[in-house]
């Protein structure tokens, strides 16, 4: 374990943040504790690169949950787009509708009351009070834990998660002051989103080089358990994505095969259809074509 103080690593992290923090449109100032609460979403296992265009014309069709709460769940599934995981979509145009009416169209600021909102989870709930309100709370991601494991456990990578016990390492790092604490909270997620990468980390790059554990101890490779990657290709997730570019695409419903030339596998491409009828996220007319989830004249707005 580092021998450097707490607050001597959080100090370090935040000046170098203050310096070198990428220009992201949802840290502007003027930026919302609604725009962080999207950006949250969108960023959920999407690269920033593919989120950036997609959160702005986001903000600036719907600026307030009561905006996006009102749109029809057809239009937020095509504004949403190709960013993938379609159904962060309709939890986030949930999350909309009950800020709006339970809310009085105000994000919540306290993390249990955000937590008990439709999609929202542990993560997202500190990262809205954090970066949306300036409040002091742990936000804990991949990166951040892989800055913690390296610089303070001395470890190549964090392994699987221990909710408790890393939000419990992330925690004795923060400063006491609430806007302090969440710059601190965005600088960690920064340095390990840039500096301190997974595969090809730049360690003199870093400033916590001089006192990081890991460094010290020659940098050894990580040798605990690992989450299995997940592939993409031939997979359900990918069949269901070839689906909704058709219905996102069509301005009326579309023919059964118009469907079917999107993949091969007739089973599985009638099962993820499936799949996405009961989600929601398609919907089929009384004389058997399909259209995307709240397209109909009856559907819910």
């Amino acid at each position: 374990m580092t021998s450097v103080l707490p607050g001597a690593l959080a100090g370090r992290t935040a000046d170098w943040f203050r310096a070198h923090a990428r220009d992201l449109p949802w840290r502007r100032p003027g930026t919302t504790p609604w725009g962080v609460l999207v950006s949250e979403f969108m960023l959920q296992q999407t690269p920033v690169a593919r989120v950036e265009p997609v959160w702005e014309r986001w903000m600036a069709e719907w600026p307030t949950p009561s905006a996006l709460a009102n749109a029809s769940r057809a239009d937020v599934l095509r504004a949403w787009g190709k960013l993938g995981y379609p159904r962060r979509a309709m939890r986030l145009h949930a999350a909309a509708a009950a800020i709006a009416t339970e809310h009085g169209d105000r994000v919540p600021s306290d993390v249990d009351v955000l937590e008990s909102l439709p999609g929202i989870g542990s993560y997202t709930a500190r990262a809205v009070t954090a970066f949306g309100y300036g409040r002091r709370a742990p936000v804990v991601d991949t990166n951040v834990r892989r800055v913690v494991a390296r610089a303070v456990h001395g470890q190549g990578d964090a392994g699987p998660a221990r909710v408790k016990a890393d939000l419990a390492d992330v925690d004795a790092l923060l400063p006491e002051e609430d806007a302090e604490a969440a710059l601190v909270s965005a600088a960690f997620m920064e340095l390990g989103a840039v500096v301190c990468t997974a595969r090809t980390p730049r360690c003199t790059r870093c400033p916590l080089h001089t006192d990081c554990a890991w460094v010290a101890a020659g940098r050894p490779a990580y040798t605990g358990p690992r989450r299995p990657a997940q592939g993409f290709a031939g997979t359900d997730r990918q069949v269901r994505g070839k689906l909704l570019d058709v219905l996102r695409a069509a301005s009326r419903p579309v023919e059964k095969p118009a469907l079917d030339v999107v993949w091969s596998d007739g089973a599985q491409r009638d099962r993820c259809l499936d799949s996405l009828l009961i989600d929601g996220l398609a919907e089929q007319t009384p004389d058997g074509r399909f259209l995307l989830g709240g397209t109909a004249p009856n559907a819910e707005h």
